[in-house]
């Protein structure tokens, strides 16, 4: 089909044949190209939730230890390390 879209080539490498048998189950009598797009597709998805995911859980473990960490430093304890820098 004409397109001013740029096209790309895949490989059909036993990974890429796997994921489109694996498709073909999933949605049956589509054309391999589309089956193609919808793998993208699909898998764009999962790897966003999947990022969205551990961002929540790194904000939930600074949200969890915030303030745990009180007494770690003594007051002053910034000025008194740099006094020995270099100005």
């Amino acid at each position: 089909m004409p397109t001013t879209l740029t096209r790309i080539q895949v490989t059909q490498t036993p990974p890429v044949a796997r994921a489109l048998e694996i498709a073909a189950k999933e949605w049956p009598g589509v054309p391999r190209s589309e089956l193609i797009t919808r793998l993208m597709t699909a898998g764009a998805e999962s790897v966003e939730t999947a990022r969205a995911e551990r961002r929540a859980a790194r904000r939930r473990v600074l949200e969890e230890t915030r303030g745990t960490m009180k007494d770690a430093y003594p007051p002053g304890y910034l000025e008194e390390l740099r006094k020995d820098w270099p100005a």
